[in-house]
């Protein structure tokens, strides 16, 4: 389809990179529309395994041109040392494009995620202290510096100059933290503008063409619905919109042009940070999915929390993006287990109160305190890592996927059964 939409049904990590790497063979172009380095897409080829935080995952094909759009918050630090990575590695990165209107993470922002984190003690979000928030949270305050910024000097050393006093006061008088030197970071974000310069362009422009030509773009979610600052699991989410309809202004293109949504779902589920997780495993259970599925963050390393399948929060993310089809990762995760539990409902029992769910709870209080309700399904022995049409899998795996499709309400049109980029069935 010319527009399609990439995006998380759960707490994140649910392997959209290797997702859109596959329907980026395809593609003319790949737009990132929100988040920042707090996100991480790995992607496994022939050449080894590439880690990006900022880069548009399809950048590995020479014929998409990759896009990170206005709503992403950039730090240029990262992305330069990504462009550097790539280019090492035999590409050459003339196919990158930088919104102009897009934000830029400085050096305070940083130093106040840390503060903040800090301070918060036991009521902690959990953030990755990469400076997202305090970035976004600029941005709304109208005193954020943009990657167009940069190519002004003039400019770029005004508005340092109103935000660096105000940020350093808010370390120092607040937070008890040394600010930053306005003309260290004048000097660090000069060199920035001549690295990133030739990569700035109009990209809403860019993506209009692009699709008045008939061209396949794809739009890439970062981070997970259940992360949503609107409508996931408040206050542990992120600082921006994860969900479909972000990518219409993340992106600077009209909800019309949207014709696909596909949902990535693992085949179990995890989350990295605090907050509350109903189908959450621990002890050997949970051990086995940590080893087996290699559940670590891709961005800071923390490794993840991992429980059963959530039936009711895959319901909710179908719902709020519009979803059209599903990409169930890591199904070869679960091979070897005796039974399969997935959460279809939850039981809700509180000051006398006993009610349950199918849906997901209305208020954050009530989903505190839901516990799941559980299906069983029988288990398979059988090594999938080599299926690559449904006929392949064994019943019980495709009894799982159908079960799957019939709860979420739409099909299921893509399976990973391991992390290279030929263990993929398309169903």
């Amino acid at each position: 389809m010319p527009a399609t939409v990439v995006v998380g049904t759960q707490w994140g990590d649910e392997g959209k990179g290797r997702v859109i790497d596959n329907l980026a063979e395809k593609s003319r172009m790949v737009v990132r529309f929100q988040g920042g380095n707090n996100a991480g897409h790995t992607i496994v080829t022939e050449e080894g395994e590439f880690k990006f935080h900022l880069v548009p995952s399809g950048i590995l094909y020479p014929q998409v041109t990759a896009v990170i759009g206005n709503g992403v918050v950039v730090d240029p630090r990262v992305l330069c040392e990504e462009i550097d990575s790539l280019k090492a590695r035999g590409y050459s990165c003339e196919n990158l494009r930088l919104s102009g209107n897009a934000h830029l993470i400085m050096p305070y922002h940083i130093l106040l995620d840390a503060a903040i984190e800090t301070t918060l003690g036991r009521r902690k979000i959990g953030t990755t202290k990469r400076g997202i928030g305090p970035c976004y949270t600029d941005k709304a305050a109208r005193i954020g510096i943009r990657v167009q910024d940069l190519l002004d000097k003039k400019i770029l050393r005004q508005k340092l100059d109103t935000a660096i006093g105000l940020k350093n006061d808010l370390l120092e008088k607040v937070y008890n933290s040394p600010g930053v030197d306005p003309f260290e970071v004048m000097e660090q974000y000069a060199r920035f503008a001549d690295e990133l310069s030739p990569y700035i362009a109009d990209t809403s422009l860019l993506i209009d063409k692009a699709l008045k030509r008939g061209e396949q773009v794809l739009f890439e979610g970062a981070q997970g619905t259940l992360l949503d600052i609107d409508h996931g699991t408040y206050p542990f989410v992120t600082s921006s919109n994860p969900i479909a309809g972000a990518a219409c202004v993340g992106a600077g293109v009209g909800p019309t042009r949207i014709e696909e949504v596909i949902g990535v779902c693992k085949a179990y589920t995890t989350r990295v940070g605090e907050g509350p997780f109903p189908t959450e495993l621990s002890g050997e259970l949970g051990d086995h999915f940590v080893k087996t599925g290699v559940e670590y963050g891709t961005t800071t390393g923390r490794r993840r929390r991992c429980g059963w399948l959530d039936l009711v929060i895959l319901k909710y993310a179908v719902r709020l993006s519009g979803i059209t089809g599903l990409a169930i990762t890591k199904l070869d995760v679960l091979s070897g287990l005796d039974q399969l539990n997935v959460c279809s409902m939850y039981e809700y029992e509180h000051d006398g109160a006993h009610e349950n769910y199918i849906d997901f709870p209305p208020h954050q209080s009530i989903f505190y305190h839901c516990q799941p309700v559980y299906q069983n399904l029988p288990g398979w022995k059988e090594d999938i890592t080599g299926a690559r049409k449904l006929a392949d899998l064994p019943q019980e795996a495709r009894d799982y996927l159908d079960l799957i499709a019939e709860e979420a309400g739409v099909p299921v049109k893509i399976v990973s059964v391991g992390p290279g980029r030929d263990q993929i069935v398309e169903v």
